[in-house]
């Protein structure tokens, strides 16, 4: 593994105190590291870099670069108490000062944080002013080296699909197994069916005007379970639902009364009742729930998924690992606090991000949930939009949360945006973080690497069904040019559960160890990705085990599914499947002629036959293990028992 990182240089770790004199001429000289300010009482200047007036009071400090670097300037101290500050920084000389910028409020607890590209041998001024309060604080100057890209890294093209323009969304819309491009619009949208060979063809269907675009966000979900996914546009007005008709040729638009700034928009079931149900962001107001009664109806709901102001990234998982899907919601903005909403199993949610050190006030607007450890449970890169503040956080088992950003290559990664996801683009086993201009290549040892060259943040989706990610463009995507790695993909499909299967946790065992994935409709911020789980596998050969833990709690365990393909996995079925079964679970003979003999269950257990199209052919009970299959014609088909709320299934052919 390479576990090239960036590190922070001359970093000085006891705390100075330095004391700013009254003015730029005698502002005293301070070097990297860290620094303690007294109140502040000095002139302040009469240029401001940000905008507004100027304090009453400030404190003045200049800086030397030592050698071209970039530098960062933060009063935000972890672990120490914030103060509502405001800096400005200068060059030149106190006569004729320049503008290099400054910052006010991006950091958590109002701090400040500013990065900009330093020269060597020239002298910065750092003005601290009193336009928020005049109290001391500590500070630190920290210069940050992007380090070469990694090693691990994989190279991607860019790549038209002809006819395509503002995509927003990479998901099977016609249940091919393969990923389409998706655009949303006003009195139309459009979708680039991905046919073979990297061919596309877009269709246009026409709607009813929509009240609210797909502006702030993008999600979709079949929510009425009628086999075509439906679509949702998160607007600065409210919410726009776009439903597919029976055989998917027309969509209906219904935008609900209720004013949202909307915006993440997801799909989910947040009542654990089998329907799923929608779920959007309120930028001013508590966050809204669309309650689906499972007859077509969805009921606007408010204010038990957070009560308070700034919601912006949301996203769905489970991360206590108790089957149902919490709520984490990245904010900004009014009520800058990060809320965890965990999950009764009931559809009701309690924030317990205080507790867990989760309660954040940073200016972020998505987060990075993936299980980057392998360790069976989800963890969380809760990243900047502005200042340079990411938290990498360990879940330690049953939803208990340890620091991880020291040292990890995330504390000192200076670059911000909007958007964060967590996915394996290089197909080596050990899930990704996408955000802030690079995708941060996770060696497997809680370090990451960046590749600052790699595409900008959108959907992602697998393009061209090679079994690697691409990422997203408006007019197509990044095609990700991939290595030798392998890899395996689950499209599930719920019968008793919701049709998307969202809320679903797919579980593979392979040589590497175990992965989880969780199905959902609504990563990062704007974008659609797709709907499955995608597995590296890196140079494994062979998937011992893959389990579905079903969001109505089923479990069904495949045994050595094939390796380097989609399968798409109905509920109660394994249609596409090559085996399940516990270790003593068995059949013989294979292939058998009038009988078959079910090992590793009870002998008169309940036994299902299906045919490989997943219809239902024979049902009946073992008679000392065995039953009879002579009315069956030849062929291959799958039997299925259920025991103890496990379902085991095994190939057999008839001849």
């Amino acid at each position: 593994m390479n576990a090239t990182r960036p590190f922070l240089l001359s970093l000085v770790l006891a705390p100075a105190l330095a004391f700013g004199q009254s003015n730029c001429g005698n502002a005293p000289a301070i070097g990297l590291g860290t620094h303690v300010s007294p109140a502040l009482d000095g002139t302040p200047s009469a240029t401001q870099c940000i905008g507004g007036q100027s304090g009453s009071a400030a404190r003045w400090y200049q800086f030397t670069a030592p050698a071209s670097m970039s530098v960062t300037v933060s009063s935000y101290v972890e672990g120490i108490p914030t103060v509502d500050t405001r800096l400005n920084v200068f060059a030149g000389t106190c006569g004729s000062l320049a503008c290099i910028g400054g910052d006010d409020d991006t950091g958590p607890g109002y701090t400040s944080i500013y990065s900009f590209n330093a020269v060597a041998g020239t002298t910065y001024l750092f003005v601290w002013d009193s336009f928020w309060t005049a109290n001391g604080f500590t500070f630190t100057v920290l210069e940050t080296v992007i380090p070469p890209p990694p090693g691990n890294m994989v190279l991607f093209t860019s790549t038209t699909i002809p006819g395509a323009g503002g995509i927003q969304g990479a998901v099977d819309m016609n249940d091919d197994g393969k990923d389409d491009a998706v655009m949303p619009g006003s009195a139309s949208f459009n979708v680039a069916y991905q046919g073979n060979g990297g061919a596309y063809n877009v269709v246009n269907y026409p709607t009813t005007n929509a009240d609210n675009t797909a502006s702030w966000s993008f999600a979709v979900g079949d929510w009425d379970s009628n086999g075509h996914r439906d679509l949702l546009y998160g607007g600065g007005s409210g919410a726009t639902f776009m439903s597919a008709n029976a055989d998917g040729s027309q969509y209906t638009e219904w935008s609900p009364p209720n004013y949202i700034f909307c915006q993440r928009t997801n799909f989910v079931d947040l009542d654990n009742d089998g329907n799923l149900d929608a779920f959007t962001c309120h930028d001013v107001d508590a966050n809204v729930g669309f309650m689906n009664n499972g007859a077509g109806l969805l009921t606007f709901t408010q204010g038990g998924y957070g009560t308070t102001c700034g919601n912006y990234g949301s996203i769905f998982t489970d991360i206590n690992n108790d089957g149902s899907m919490d709520l984490f919601v990245a904010k900004c903005g009014c009520d800058p606090l990060d809320l965890l909403m965990l999950n009764n199993g009931t559809g009701t949610y309690s924030n317990v991000a205080p507790g867990l050190g989760l309660a954040d006030g940073h200016q972020s607007w998505s987060s990075a949930w993936g299980d980057f450890d392998n360790d069976s449970d989800m963890d969380v890169l809760i990243g900047a939009s502005s200042g340079v503040v990411h938290k990498l956080m360990r879940n330690n088992g049953d939803g208990i949360f340890v620091a991880a950003t020291a040292g990890s290559g995330m504390d000192s990664f200076t670059g911000q945006s909007i958007e964060w996801t967590a996915h394996d683009f290089n197909n080596d086993g050990w899930i990704d973080i996408m955000g802030g201009g690079a995708i941060h290549y996770n060696n497997g040892d809680w370090t990451f690497g960046h590749d600052v060259a790699a595409p900008a943040n959108h959907c992602i989706g697998d393009f061209n069904s090679d079994g690697f990610l691409d990422v997203g463009r408006s007019s197509g995507y990044y095609l990700n040019e991939g290595n030798g790695n392998n890899w395996i993909v689950v499209k599930p499909q719920g019968t008793i559960s919701n049709r998307d299967a969202i809320g679903a946790r797919v579980t593979i065992t392979s040589a590497l160890g175990t992965q989880i994935r969780d199905i959902k409709s609504g990563d990062g911020f704007r974008y659609m990705s797709f709907i499955g789980a995608h597995f590296g596998l890196g140079e494994d050969t062979q998937v011992d085990q893959m389990s579905i833990r079903w969001p109505n709690g089923d479990i069904e365990i495949i045994k050595n599914p094939a390796i380097n393909t989609t399968h798409v996995v109905v509920q109660g079925t394994f249609t596409g499947v090559a085996e399940a079964a516990s270790e003593s679970f068995g059949l013989y003979p294979n292939p058998a002629h009038d009988r078959i003999t079910l090992t590793g269950t009870a002998s008169n257990a309940q036994v299902e036959v299906m045919d490989t199209a997943g219809k239902l052919v024979l049902s009946g009970r073992l008679l000392n293990g065995s039953i009879s299959i002579g009315a069956l014609q030849a062929g291959a088909y799958v039997a299925r028992v259920t025991d103890a709320g496990i379902a085991r299934a095994a190939r057999f052919m008839v001849k």
